[in-house]
């Protein structure tokens, strides 16, 4: 849990972060990076973090695999939920 957390709060930071240097027209957060950050369990930080920012909205190719990964990660904890009540029974 600990890391979910933390990979979720670093996520909605490199969001929010990224807005703000896109505003100043400095270097950003590569979308690889961004995406990489949702793999790695931040899914609900990046989606918070674009809506929250209103960042990244405009980009459908980026939604695409955002929401994509989104689907996999709810689907797999659907399965491991599942799994696991099961042996409980």
């Amino acid at each position: 849990m600990i890391y979910l957390w933390g990979i979720n709060t670093l996520t909605l930071l490199a969001f929010g972060w990224d807005k703000a240097r896109a505003r100043r027209r400095k270097s950003r957060v590569s979308e690889r990076r961004l995406l990489w950050l949702a793999v790695l369990g931040g899914s609900p930080g990046a989606v918070l973090g674009r809506w929250m920012f209103r960042h990244k909205t405009r980009k459908r190719g980026f939604s695409v695999w955002l929401f994509a990964i989104a689907g996999v990660q709810m689907i797999l904890i659907f399965l491991v939920m599942t799994e696991a009540s099961e042996k409980l029974l």
